[in-house]
This record gives structure tokens, C-alpha cells and sequence, in this order.
């Protein structure tokens, strides 16, 4: 596991950008495609703006979701109109169908769609070491389904993608910041086994923080810039 950190939240977006353009570079020239896997939440939002002004061949990739909560279209508890940016530079979406009746059927369909493996899946961190929409104590995280449905969580439930799929992707990124998630960082660097992120590999995975986020790692030094 790599662990980069940056001085503020807008170069922690920067830095986790410019990593993610040369992973979907890299898959395009290989097979001539791109997947991505995307979270929600409010951290990733400058990191997708800025991923979407850099140089990828964007009508190669397609991107999915990590999870969704299951509400209404035009919800505000949907992450789906953040993936909008992808959409207007022609890149594929994919997103979660949580408004259909019969959701167990729908997310083996949206499972059955997935690419064998992914080229890229990013991930966030809650302030109590969740990541996806495995939540502290909920089955979900032992689903060997690649999409699955969790209990509720913080007033909704959720469909997300289990262990199994995100683990086998080629490379994963974890973008975290502010000092909420100092705590649970610092958690999940020492193996407490009780954070749900302990279940991502740590290989293949590059951690991008600020310097808050960063705030209980010994020896982190920020990285200046871009």
C-alpha cells in the first residue's frame, strides 16, 4: 500500500486525479478500454471535476458506481448526479438501479454487467472505517455476490459492491480527507479489525490524504503541489 499526503483537501483531489488519468491512460493503450468504479459522498466532487479536464480518451471508459443509497430519482441522498461530469465528456455510465421493485433482482443484474475486472475502483472512508456502503457490523461485507444489498445505514439502505469485486481490481484508491477521518485512518494502518475497511487489500492500493486527514500517522510528511 502506498500512502501519499498531501497539504489541503484541493491537492488531495489534484494528486488522486492526476493518479487515476494514468491508470485509465495505462488500460486504454493495453486493451484499448477503461473501467472505473466511482463512491459518493462529498469528498470525491473536486477530484471529479478535475479528473474530467485531463487528457483520457473518455469514449473508452466506463464508469460504475461503488454504491448507491436506495432512494427516488432527484433524491439528494443520491450519488448519482455527481457521475454526471463523466457522462458530458462521453464517457459510459453505469448507474446503480435502486429504483427498481425487485432490487435483489436488480443488483444481480447490475452484477451480472460488470467488467471481469476492474481497471480502477476509488473509494472513501466514513469517520467510523466504513468504505463502500460496508457499514460497522452489517452482512453485507461477507455477500460473495458482486453486488449486494446492506441493512440501513445512517437512515437509508444501501446497494453496493461487496469485497470480492473490489479486491480483484487492478488498482484501488482511497481519497480521504479532513480530521474526521484521522482516527479511523490511524485504525485501519494499525490492523483494528473491527473498521470495515480492513477487509480492502492493502496491495494495489494507493491512500491519497491531506495533511488532517493524516493528523494521527507518524512520519507524514505532506506532499507540496500537484
Amino acid at each position: 500500500m502506498e500512502i501519499r499526503v498531501t497539504v489541503d483537501a484541493a491537492a488531495a483531489a489534484s494528486d488522486a486525479a492526476g493518479w487515476v488519468a494514468g491508470k485509465l491512460r495505462n488500460a486504454i493503450l493495453r486493451r484499448g478500454e477503461a473501467s472505473l468504479a466511482v463512491s459518493g459522498g462529498t469528498t470525491p466532487t473536486r477530484m471529479f471535476a478535475e479528473l474530467s479536464t485531463l487528457g483520457v480518451a473518455w469514449p473508452e471508459v466506463t464508469v460504475w458506481q461503488v454504491d448507491e443509497r436506495i432512494a427516488p430519482d432527484g433524491s439528494v441522498d443520491r450519488n448519482a448526479p455527481m457521475l454526471a461530469v463523466f457522462d458530458e465528456i462521453g464517457a459510459s455510465v453505469r448507474l446503480m438501479p435502486v429504483v427498481d421493485r425487485d432490487l435483489h433482482t436488480a443488483a444481480r443484474r447490475y452484477g451480472d454487467g460488470l467488467p471481469a475486472r476492474f481497471d480502477v475502483v476509488h473509494l472513501g472512508l466514513g469517520d467510523d472505517g466504513h468504505t463502500a456502503s460496508w457499514a460497522p457490523g452489517d452482512a453485507v461485507i461477507d455477500q460473495v455476490e458482486p453486488v449486494a444489498l446492506s441493512g440501513e445505514y445512517r437512515g437509508t439502505r444501501r446497494m453496493t459492491l461487496t469485497p470480492p469485486v473490489v479486491n480483484g481490481a487492478r488498482s484501488r484508491l482511497v481519497l480521504a480527507t479532513g480530521a474526521d477521518k484521522a482516527a479511523p485512518m490511524r485504525g485501519w494502518l494499525l490492523h483494528n479489525e473491527t473498521l470495515p475497511i480492513e477487509r480492502l487489500h492493502r496491495t494495489g492500493t494507493v491512500v491519497v490524504l491531506d495533511a488532517a486527514a493524516a493528523g494521527q500517522l507518524p512520519l507524514a510528511t505532506p506532499r507540496h503541489g500537484r
